[in-house]
């Protein structure tokens, strides 16, 4: 199996050692270097119908990069588009939900598959709409988040509340759901006009055991700072 490997202190590297006939697949323009054993080729992963759901349920790019080591072993190096961390998760006895543009990489034997969500969760939590993109299958998955990156494990009677724009993936054996934290005496309406308005409050509520993964940007909020007409 490919052996995915995170390397560098600041805006990493994601390291990729194959041995010949191994692939892996990537997010578009994600590849850095390779050797000269890679081929590097673009494709719909799974169809039209499957790329298609997943560039609108997910943020991915149409068609993905495939790498395949055809004349040897040999390395790569990938980077995701925004600065961060990434952390390599093992799937198999466990999937993940993974939020919209977080993928980075995976091993072949790992599918992206789109299932729908609840109606609450689609209108309001902002992690693809009626549509999430879970993992399936055995191996590894990469997912990347804008600026540094925590895992947090989450346990019954301890439910984790976090702010959606900083969920990057999530055990899909948790349940979750949209919760909003401010003002309760104002009722749901009030709440969710006051969250609104004032940027806080809707958050995503975590309940089971399982593993999120969370980081330390807000990719939305910083991109809003860095078009607001006042900057510099």
């Amino acid at each position: 199996m490919p052996v995915f490997s995170v390397t560098g202190d600041v805006d990493p590297f994601l390291h990729v050692s194959m041995k010949q006939g191994e692939t892996i697949y990537c997010e578009s323009d994600a590849m850095v270097m390779m050797e000269s054993t890679l081929d590097l080729k673009g494709k719909m992963r799974g169809g039209l119908g499957s790329a298609l759901m997943r560039t609108f349920a997910n943020g991915e790019s149409f068609f993905q990069q495939h790498i395949e080591a055809v004349r040897g072993d040999g390395d790569c190096l990938l980077s995701p588009t925004l600065p961060g961390a990434m952390q390599v998760v093992d799937c198999g006895p466990n999937q993940y939900i993974i939020s919209d543009g977080a993928f980075v990489a995976a091993s072949a034997k790992v599918e992206l598959r789109v299932r729908t969500q609840s109606l609450g969760n689609a209108l309001f939590a902002q992690s693809g709409g009626f549509f999430v993109t879970e993992t399936s299958g055995s191996g590894q998955v990469v997912v990347s988040g804008f600026g540094s990156m925590s895992m947090l494990e989450v346990e019954p009677g301890k439910d984790a509340i976090i702010d959606n724009s900083h969920v990057v993936a999530w055990d899909s054996t948790l349940r979750y759901e949209v919760s909003i934290t401010t003002g309760q005496s104002s009722g749901f309406l009030g709440n969710l006009i006051n969250s609104q308005t004032s940027g806080e409050g809707i958050v995503l509520r975590f309940s089971g055991r399982g593993k999120v993964f969370v980081c330390s940007r807000n990719r939305s909020a910083f991109k809003a700072w860095m078009q607001s007409p006042g900057r510099g």
